[in-house]
């Protein structure tokens, strides 16, 4: 027997679910139904939807896994550019507080100072000399007094152009008249060969020198003006046996570890009575009146160059 035809079979669907609108819209009849078919249609909607979450969420932990490795380089990168400012920080406030010691202590000295840097060492073991960044053309000369920020260094041995060779006065060749700071007592501070300690010599046994006195420079022999530190004493020992006590001093100036020196100019250094008007600024021009005055001039006796006319008297 044949049904009714495809038309008509559609239209009767048609009107059915325009019914079931009306009544689901209208009414609360068909609620119920509606949420037992969703409940069962969940499983249906999932596995269809699975596809997709699953290719967003591999593309989020691809997209994650690329920004994270990016931002840890990037980090890593940012900490070692902050480490090596802080690195450059320390450095500048150490060399700013060897600055300052170093204009504190040329404040407490009546010559005029020139600052030099340290720019290298002798390889020889048994030397101890070091190079300056200052020479001739600062105005530097030979036998010139070396310091840093706590006391004497040494001498200037050898001038260059540029640059000066610095005889440390812990050198087995160098020596230089001292006293105790005490109560005067002269002797001479000669080089060991190593920058730990200098030895007093041709000190008596009876010498009044203790443990803890302070040596400073004599002044005599014109090399270096007095009163400049030298060392410490460290150790006395007295053989009644020997002629003279051994003492070891123990130097006052950083020798090991000073990088900013001072370059001192007096007439007690045996450079007479001109030499360049230095600055603490490194200024190496010299004076008109140091430039302009003859060698005769300088090498004049003291009585021509004082006296007086006989009308003023």
């Amino acid at each position: 027997m044949k049904g009714p035809s495809l038309g008509v079979r559609f239209i009767a669907l048609t009107v059915l679910s325009i019914a079931l609108m009306v009544v689901d819209a209208r009414f609360e009849a068909l609620k119920p139904l509606r949420s037992h078919l969703g409940m069962l249609l969940t499983p249906l909607y999932y596995v269809a939807d699975l596809p997709v979450r699953a290719w967003d969420t591999l593309y989020l932990q691809l997209t994650s896994r690329a920004d994270l490795i990016a931002e840890n380089e990037r980090l890593r990168a940012e900490a070692l550019l902050a480490k090596r400012k802080l690195q450059k920080l320390a450095a500048l406030t150490e060399q700013n507080v060897r600055l300052r010691e170093l204009l504190n202590s040329s404040e407490l000295l009546d010559e005029k100072v020139l600052v030099a840097e340290l720019i290298g060492i002798d390889p020889n073991a048994f030397s101890q000399r070091i190079l300056i960044d200052k020479g001739e053309r600062d105005g530097v000369f030979l036998g010139q007094p070396v310091l840093d920020a706590t006391g004497l260094m040494g001498q200037v041995v050898e001038v260059m152009p540029f640059t000066s060779r610095v005889l440390l006065i812990t050198d087995v060749s160098h020596s230089l008249p001292v006293q105790v700071n005490r109560n005067g007592l002269r002797a001479i501070a000669s080089g060991t060969g190593s920058s730990e300690w200098l030895e007093l010599r041709h000190v008596s046994d009876t010498a009044d020198i203790r443990v803890d006195d302070i040596i400073v420079s004599s002044g005599l022999g014109q090399r270096f003006p007095a009163g400049y530190p030298v060392g410490r004493v460290t150790y006395v020992n007295r053989d009644s046996s020997q002629p003279f006590a051994e003492v070891r001093v123990e130097p006052t100036a950083q020798l090991n570890r000073s990088r900013y020196l001072l370059l001192v100019f007096s007439p007690e250094s045996a450079y007479g009575d001109v030499f360049p008007s230095l600055s603490l600024e490194g200024d190496d021009e010299l004076t008109e009146e140091a430039q302009e005055q003859p060698a005769a001039e300088a090498q004049q006796p003291a009585d021509t160059r004082t006296e007086e006319p006989t009308d003023a008297q």
